[in-house]
């Protein structure tokens, strides 16, 4: 993982490694052939989804798949990434870099503090007497464990061992389970256990692998839980004539092997193409942690229970399956379909298999077996819940005298769709039985099919479903339907050479390009980041990782889900009631001398608790649990922009915020040919989805200080709201980070609040107080990128200059001002990106009862750089004129340049805008492959392909940063700057820059100064005026404090140096650091670095060309190709630039596509976990993916003339956004009487942000596949 750079903050590293080991260990267990010395037996495919379950919020995800591939016996070394092992562009790759692989050696280096852990592991089983009929250490769930030499898997054995002798029972009245956890080893025991007087008059919760509890949480807590997976029963695996018994207990993915090893070995092809579809499609549900622990039986059962939606249920239901239940001592075997209609199982009874049949055919008869599977979800590979699902079979026959396809012994499945649970489609199961297989048949069991799928009241997207659902019926029976476009295949009528066909399972690929320089070295090396190896073994401490000091509570915030709302009452749910609850801290409790602020900016603070009115939902009230309102005499809370507007409810943006307006605008729309008039564009939220969420351990210490340890981009004024609440100095008030597990703007102001309800708690209770919020509370009360809703009017003329620009702007600022008043200057700035001609605007910052929105990841620039875009792209529109044509025509001259941004336009030479995008256009065949697209799209009915290319420019402003350099007397170093560790690489680039900076003592540099330097965490009573780490300068600033400060040491050092040269020719870094030492040098130097005047901003030039294609049955999205050139001035780190580069884009990626950041009717977050917010994964990102870093050269204004990279690669994902746009255009072209509504034409149409697959569908039109068949049907009746 160090070598291949593919961690940045590191948070989710240690999670990686044990995927890619798991896969590892697999792979090498089967019986596959020995691989060349030095890799495993994984293959390419496999690397890739080993690590499908895992999400990073970082890295995008190229370097992970990577590091992981290079274990791969199949693996192509130079499709491998940037890396320590090798520079790119050498003649071959030298796989004797590579560490060697050897599997089973018995030897794992593994982390220290596992040691004392599996210590005392041993140490407790060496007390316990676990004595059963299998004998010693015996635990059912390891029947089949295989120990394959190394710590991980010892260290899993021991715990297994372990839980098994907590939840023994030897005897159904053994009260020795004080945890109220049993687990049977029988039937019989089981029905003993729950008729025994221990479980009379209690609640019981019956659980195998208990994965449930992650998408429904059990907040009302069970007085005994029983875990049956070691019944043998339940685990057995029984092959029969008619098919095959497998055990409800066994888990998912040991199902998955069962069915591929039993397609393998059956005699019949058509009743293998059951288990083996079966098996497939199992693997795309959940993700491999959650099949590894999650039972066959749970998941049938959770979808008879609770409206879950299950792909497993459907697609058994689809094969005819059955299921046996144990009801005390009668076994009854009934249908799946009847045992979902049933009411849920309770205690007394227990499903015990389900048995899936064998479909063989008669070989005599003419007649085949058909069996498909369907679901539609934002992650091909899993991972994510299905919109629809289904699972068609039946038998078909050819009729000889009518030429058509014949079905018969149909079985329909639908599920997931808005209903209680999978149902089979009888009344079209049976309309289409016997029936000849035509357009106009296939058209009536559809409308026979809408009547039959209707979603409950209140499930999303309803109409995306039932359309769905439409389609999949349609797949499976047009592919025997002569003429009918099957949406299957690749293309529907041949297409020529020039066409690609990109299969969406092949491989990722992936190019960067980068330059290292050899001036400032070892500054513009790629080296491997700073504490890497800690980070990958799960050794980098973070807040959480803080052991807890003695006495340590935990505290938990509680919030509103009402805005506007009295707190009337405060009372415990029963189940809190008999929990130790040691105080309940609200604002009641704040020092009379201090104030109720938890978080403050520039522009005006924000309370820490609602009292005695909470102001929107998810404001923090106190650690309560059930709160009383009271709405009455108070008016409604305004929770959309109109609202805001209509109530006047406004935040001021001071002048010297307030962006300045280019031009005339009456003039401009004057000189026009065309004009288009208030046309909308709406942007949604994006939460922040840091892997770590805002966590602080608050420790109180003598004479009235405290010292808090908080994950915060800003711990100088965490420093300061912490003050003022408690009514104390700032000098009494240590604040310290050492690493943060992401941020993007999240861990700044919003990680203000998390940390002073801590120090407020372990202040008033005197003890240490941690809190770490859960994600379904950080997602509600932490806030998110801004939604924005804007109008634009625009005159251009007739070839595609656009002459004017007005555009009206309401940004929804949540409650409090945060650092909302930055927000439109960076809209602005990146709108201007473009030469408008005259540039007015009219922006309102909205005071709404929302959660607080705050910065990130280039906030503002973001949305205002997709603004620009749709415009460009309305104007294309319009005038049927290609969009980049467009682009191009309204690219700046350097004379427009310094007119929009004059303050940071800086030299001409340093305008490269032109260049990069000629280049970017060359070295990816743009021309081409836009040629291409268009041939696919007139090829292919189903799929629908768009390219894209839009420009980035992006305004940087370094701020001041303070910096010290300390050396010690055996020659160490030791360096502070203001700027975090977030995972950008700050602490790599100051690592480097010291070493160059005091390298400068000898003309040649001094080798081995590198590993000698050592960077201190944050603490604001050590190093004061730190300021914000963000805003992607931060680095940059740091490296120029350091090298500032390595500056004076050196103006120290060198009168020693010259008097060593004196004596001797050469002086070693040693004898200089002592000499000094003797003489008494002050060997630190403090300083802090102001930008020059004429470089407090810059600009950012870069490109992107992204290819996608859409499937207009689901709307599914797949990004074949992005490509991107960036210029980073010269890097200070390539490696490190280009990984925040890559990740940054991926996070625009989540926000233009995929991520929907959904509320209630209060304003309440309900997108608050996992299940319902989807970051991009693995699957979901570009096939290819090629980035550039070019380096252009010297600047003298800039840090060794190095430019950021953190943030504005996030605004080149935009060009996904464009390309799906004409992907969409190209299908409603395509489908034009469908879509076309009076007077206005289907290829101008607004797509919003975001835009996943359900908003594809419904713009490419619900109904295109009735439409279609309506048209078949008419020619049919005309022949």
């Amino acid at each position: 993982m160090s070598g291949f750079h593919a961690s940045q903050c590191g948070f989710c590293t240690p999670g990686m490694c044990m995927s890619i080991f798991s896969s590892l260990v697999g792979a090498d267990n089967s019986k596959r052939p020995q691989p060349p010395n030095g890799f495993s037996k994984l293959k390419v495919s496999e690397a890739e989804k080993a690590f499908s379950g895992n999400l990073c919020r970082c890295t995008g995800y190229r370097p992970i798949v990577d590091a992981c591939k290079s274990f791969a016996s199949d693996v192509d070394l130079e499709d491998l990434g940037l890396n320590i092992f090798w520079k790119k562009g050498d003649k071959k790759p030298d796989v004797g870099k590579l560490p060697s692989y050897t599997f089973g050696g018995g030897i794992c280096t593994f982390p220290g503090f596992l040691r004392s852990e599996i210590k005392t592991l041993q140490q407790h089983l060496d007390d316990v007497n676990i004595t059963t009929s299998k004998g010693s250490l015996y635990h059912p769930t390891l029947q089949n464990y295989t120990l394959c030499g190394g710590i991980f898997t010892f260290l899993d054995f021991l715990k297994s061992s372990l839980k098994y002798q907590r939840y023994h029972l030897n005897d159904a009245n053994n009260t020795a389970s004080k945890d109220g956890w049993y687990h049977p080893t029988s039937i019989k025991q089981y029905y003993e256990l729950i008729n025994s007087t221990l479980f009379s008059e209690c609640s019981v919760k019956v659980i195998v692998g208990n994965t449930s509890a992650g998408v429904y949480k059990d907040y009302d807590l069970y007085n005994k839980y029983i875990d049956i997976g070691g019944i043998p029963e339940l685990s057995s695996i029984v092959r029969k004539a008619e098919g095959i018994e497998i055990g409800a207990a066994i888990t998912i993915s040991r199902c998955i092997e069962i069915l591929e090893k039993e397609s393998k070995h059956m005699s019949s092809p058509n009743g293998s193409v059951v288990f083996r579809k079966l098996a497939d499609h199992m693997s795309k549900v959940a993700s491999p942690f959650v099949r590894n622990t999650a039972s066959l039986g749970g998941n049938i059962i959770l979808a008879q229970k609770k409206p879950f939606p299950s792909d497993i249920a459907t697609i058994l239901l689809g094969a005819g399956s059955t299921v046996c239940i144990q009801v005390v001592e009668e076994q009854r075997h009934i249908t799946l379909e009847e045992f979902l209609e049933q009411p849920p199982l309770d205690c007394t009874s227990l499903l015990l298999s389900i048995f899936i049949p064998h479909w063989i055919l008669d070989s005599q008869t003419e007649t085949s077996l058909v069996f498909q599977t369907y679901r539609a979800a934002s992650r091909p590979l899993g991972n994510a819940i299905s919109y629809v699902n289904s699972a068609f079979l039946g038998h078909v026959s050819f009729d000889e005298s009518s030429g058509d396809h014949v079905l018969s012994n149909l079985h329909l499945a639908f599920g997931a769709y808005g209903t209680e649970h999978a149902i089979r489609a009888r009344k079209v199961e049976k309309f289409l039985t016997g029936k000849l297989l035509t357009a106009s048949n296939i058209h009536g069991a559809i409308q026979l099919l809408k009547e039959t799928i209707v979603p409950m009241k209140g499930t999303s997207h309803p109409e995306y479903r039932i359309s769905v659902a439409v389609g999949f019926l349609f797949s499976f029976l047009c592919v025997h339907v002569k003429g009918i476009a099957d949406p299957g295949k690749a293309f529907s009528t041949s297409p020529d050479d020039s066409v690609d066909i990109i299969e969406h399972d092949s491989p990722l690929t992936s190019r960067q390009e980068t330059i290292s320089g050899d001036e400032y070295k070892p500054i513009g090396e790629p080296m491997k980041k700073y504490g890497v190896e800690l980070q990958a073994s799960g050794e980098a401490v973070y807040v959480d990782d803080i052991p807890a000091p003695k006495n340590c509570l935990h505290g938990e915030f509680i919030y509103s889900t009402q805005p506007l709302a009295f707190v009337k009452n405060i009372t415990f749910k029963s189940s809190l009631s008999s929990q130790k609850i040691i105080a309940v801290v609200s604002a009641k409790d704040i020092p009379k001398e201090g104030q109720n602020i938890g978080s403050m900016s520039m522009f005006g603070d924000e309370p820490l608790f609602g009292d005695p009115i909470t102001e929107f939902a998810g404001q923090a009230l106190g650690v309560v649990v059930v709160v009383e309102y009271d709405i009455v005499d108070l008016k409604p809370p305004i929770l959309t922009v109109e609202q805001a507007v209509q109530n006047n409810s406004y935040f001021n943006v001071p002048a010297v915020f307030y962006p300045k307006q280019v031009g005339d605008f009456s003039m401009g729309m004057a000189e026009a040919d065309h004009k288009i008039l208030s046309t909308e564009v709406k942007l949604a939220s994006q939460y922040y989805f840091y892997m770590e969420t805002q966590t602080a351990l608050a420790i109180p210490d003598e004479d009235n200080t405290i010292v808090v340890y908080s994950s915060s981009q800003y711990p100088e004024l965490a420093q300061t709201v912490i003050a003022k609440c408690l009514g104390i100095p700032l000098g009494n008030v240590r604040v310290i980070t050492r690493r943060v597990g992401g941020g993007f703007g999240g861990k700044a102001y919003r990680s203000f609040p998390v940390a002073t309800a801590a120090a407020l708690c372990a202040y008033k209770l005197r003890c240490p107080v941690r809190m770490y919020l859960n994600r379904n509370t950080d997602m509600i009360m932490v806030g998110s990128r801004h939604p924005m809703k804007a109008h634009y009017s625009v005159g251009f003329k007739s070839d595609g200059k656009i002459t004017a620009l007005h555009l009206d702007l309401l940004i929804d600022a949540g409650i409090s001002e945060d650092l909302s008043p930055i927000i439109p200057s960076g809209v602005i700035s990146a709108l201007k990106k473009y030469n408008w001609g005259a540039l007015s605007f009219d922006i309102k910052l909205c005071k709404t009862n929302n959660t607080s929105k705050s910065s990130m990841r280039a906030p503002g620039d973001t949305q205002g750089s997709l603004i620009a875009e749709a415009i460009i792209e309305h104007v294309a529109s319009v005038l049927s004129l290609d969009a980049n044509c467009v682009r191009e025509m309204n690219f700046h001259t350097y004379d427009s340049l310094l007119l929009f941004y004059p303050a940071s336009a800086g030299e001409e030479s340093t305008y490269t805008l032109h260049s990069i995008f000629n280049r970017l256009a060359l070295t990816s065949s743009y021309r081409h492959r836009a040629d291409t697209v268009k041939q696919f799209n007139i090829c292919n009915k189903w799929r629908k392909r768009g390219i894209s290319c839009v420009p980035l420019i992006f305004n940087v402003s370094p701020r001041s940063a303070p910096g010290r350099v300390s050396v010690l007397k055996d020659g160490s170093i030791v360096v502070q700057v203001g700027g975090i560790e977030i995972g950008q690489g700050l602490w790599t680039k100051v690592q480097q820059m010291t070493a160059f900076a005091l390298g400068q003592l000898w003309p040649e540099g001094c080798e081995g100064l590198l590993e000698r330097v050592r960077i201190l965490q944050a603490d604001t009573l050590n190093l004061i005026q730190s300021g914000v780490t963000g805003g992607s300068s931060t680095s940059e600033s740091s490296c120029a404090a350091t090298l500032q400060a390595c500056k004076l040491l050196i103006s120290r050092l060198n009168p020693i140096m010259n008097k060593l040269r004196l004596q001797s020719a050469t002086v070693s870094w040693d004898n200089l650091i002592s000499q000094a030492s003797q003489e008494n040098v002050n060997l630190s130097a403090s300083v802090y670095w102001v930008p020059e005047q004429g470089s407090n901003s810059y600009l950012n030039y870069g490109a992107g060309i992204s290819e996608v294609e859409i499937d207009l049955i689901t709307g599914a999205i797949t990004i074949l190709r992005s490509d991107l050139v960036y210029d980073c001035g010269m890097s200070l780190n390539p490696a490190v630039d280009l990984g925040q580069i890559e990740g940054s884009f991926i996070q625009g990626v989540g926000f233009f596509i995929y991520e929907e950041h959904q509320t209630n009717s209060d304003g309440l977050v309900v997108s608050n976990s996992t299940w319902d917010y989807k970051i991009p994964s693995v699957d979901t990102i570009p096939k290819q993916f090629n980035v550039e870093v070019l380096n252009t050269g010297y600047h003298k204004n800039r840090v060794l003339s190095s430019k950021a990279s953190g943030e504005p690669a996030v605004v080149l994902a935009s060009s996904v956004h464009c390309a799906l746009r004409e992907a969409i255009r190209a299908a409603r072209k395509d489908f034009s009487y469908s879509t076309e509504s009076a007077g206005t034409s289907p290829l101008i149409f607004q797509l919003n942000v975001p835009a996943p697959m359900t908003v594809v569908k419904e713009l490419c039109g619900f109904d295109i596949v009735e439409k279609y068949l309506e048209n078949l049907s008419a020619h049919e009746l005309a022949s």
